[in-house]
């Protein structure tokens, strides 16, 4: 492995990225506009599945959760408009911190980057507490075993991204078709059940107080968290400038159809919208109820455990070249960013990612947080997602002011205005998040770690950055400080 110390001095903090240097961090060309698509949709998925219903139980109730939902799909669409828009002019694997680098420098790039690592380490770790919890329903085994449900499923879906991409991709397509076939057998069978008067709340109303709303945001969230990963597989895209475009919004259209379609079916038939925002199992409790207790509640959960699975996979996908991205250029140690000699995958990211997420979620359920550490850990892992889209639009908008001849191969239809009316958004969810004192440890916890990272990067990494392809375009646009 070649270290890029022996390389010729850039200036007071930089590195050249030698040959053999980048010989030992290479990606693999293999995604068109389907595995892109799958790989958007199948990252969020599960929060079709999971996750999201605790927002019903967050003081807004249905009604609640469904303006926070109209609300959140309003900021999606400004935030993915702009993402597109800036994946298809800087198509590198870093993604939202290629963004930020070209157009803040390296602390913006930094920050950024640490806020979307802190979202996709912690995203996975949500969802795998859900597939416990259904796992932990279909063989009957008890809450304390939880944890071994979490480090099988990460072994598992690790080694399963590790082994190439050929195989991941092909993965995701399939595993995300077959969660939106579970999700339209569910939608379809649980009309003729619906009674939105009785179940929701008394049906669909706007709620009463903006603090019901506030209170539900970074659950309506969830049914979205997560599509902004696409450009993170830049480099292995055959045709990123035109295909991530593409992939990002009709990954969106499919999952704001699915957000109100789950939101509408699950809180309109019995047991209702209380009892699924308790739940840790809600689309397992709504097969019951179409299906009648007769029906096998193993079969069920095995069905319902299908999405979460779909997201699983995608994310840690998503963690492992986001991490790479960063270790590459010098932002995280560079040995993280070697990739397998033949498979051309970053297995030390992909194992280093994986033992952060399952320590954070063991660590909550050590605490005595039990059935909470799924709500613990998605109010967590929104702390670093809106971040991180607050950073992202405000890249947007300076590199529409700075770069205006920057080639852009997509351009956002909702422009500025889209990118303001997002991090407006986004700014408002990251302050809900300090307000419920039944997560709000997890986000001091979450603080804790931003700031952590933050001395991390002033004290040594900053010295110490490389030249790797995402540093390379910024200096070429004459930003290198």
């Amino acid at each position: 492995m070649s270290d890029p110390s022996s390389s010729s001095e850039v200036d007071n903090s930089y590195r050249d990225a030698n040959t053999a240097y980048l010989a030992d961090r290479e990606l693999r060309r293999h995604a068109r506009v389907l595995h892109l698509w799958a790989l958007g949709v199948g990252a969020v998925i599960s929060g079709d599945f999971f996750g999201w219903n605790f927002g019903l139980a967050a003081a807004g109730g249905f009604s609640g959760m469904f303006a926070a939902l109209c609300l959140m799909t309003l900021m999606y669409f400004g935030l993915c408009f702009s993402i597109a828009e800036m994946a298809a002019a800087l198509p590198h694997t870093g993604g939202a911190y290629s963004f930020a680098r070209t157009a803040m420098g390296p602390w913006g790039g930094y920050i950024t980057g640490l806020a979307e690592n802190m979202e996709y380490i912690l995203t996975p770790a949500v969802i795998v507490v859900g597939i416990g919890g259904y796992l932990g329903a279909i063989f009957g085994t008890p809450a304390s075993t939880a944890p071994l449900w979490w480090l099988l499923c990460y072994v598992l879906f690790v080694a399963l991204n590790i082994w190439g991409v050929e195989l991941s991709f092909r993965f995701s397509v399939v595993i995300t078709i077959a969660a939106l076939v579970v999700l339209a057998v569910f939608w379809i069978g649980a009309i003729p059940h619906m009674d939105l008067a009785r179940w929701a709340d008394g049906g669909v109303k706007w709620p009463s107080s903006w603090g019901s709303v506030l209170g539900c945001l970074p659950f309506a969230l969830w049914f979205y968290l997560a599509i902004e990963q696409l450009p993170l597989a830049a480099e292995e895209s055959h045709d990123p400038q035109r295909d991530l475009p593409r992939g990002l919004l009709s990954g969106l259209l499919t999952l704001v159809f699915c957000a109100f379609a789950t939101l509408f079916t699950s809180a309109g038939i019995a047991p209702g919208a209380e009892a699924v925002g308790k739940s840790q199992e809600p689309l397992f409790l709504g097969f019951q109820t179409i299906f009648g207790s007769g029906v096998s509640s193993r079969l069920l959960g095995a069905v319902a455990c299908t999405g979460l699975i779909a997201s699983f996979h995608t994310i840690i996908f998503a963690y492992g070249r986001q991490i790479y991205s960063l270790s590459r250029a010098g932002y995280f140690p560079s040995w993280l960013s070697v990739t397998h000699p033949t498979r051309k995958t970053p297995i030390r990211a992909l194992v280093a990612g994986a033992v952060m997420g399952y320590a954070a979620a063991l660590a909550i359920h050590l605490a005595g947080q039990g059935s909470a550490v799924g709500a613990v850990l998605i109010n967590m892992a929104v702390f670093g997602a809106v971040l991180a889209y607050v950073a992202q639009m405000g890249s947007f908008l300076l590199l529409r002011r700075k770069f205006p001849k920057l080639e852009r191969p997509y351009v956002s239809p909702l422009g500025v205005a889209g990118a303001v009316f997002a991090a407006l958004v986004a700014m408002l969810t990251l302050g809900t998040l300090f307000v419920n004192p039944d997560y709000n440890k997890g986000v001091i916890g979450a603080v804790v770690w931003f700031v952590a990272g933050i001395a991390y990067f002033a004290l040594y990494a900053r010295h110490r950055l490389i030249l790797a392809p995402e540093e390379e375009f910024a200096r070429k646009l004459n930003v290198l400080p």
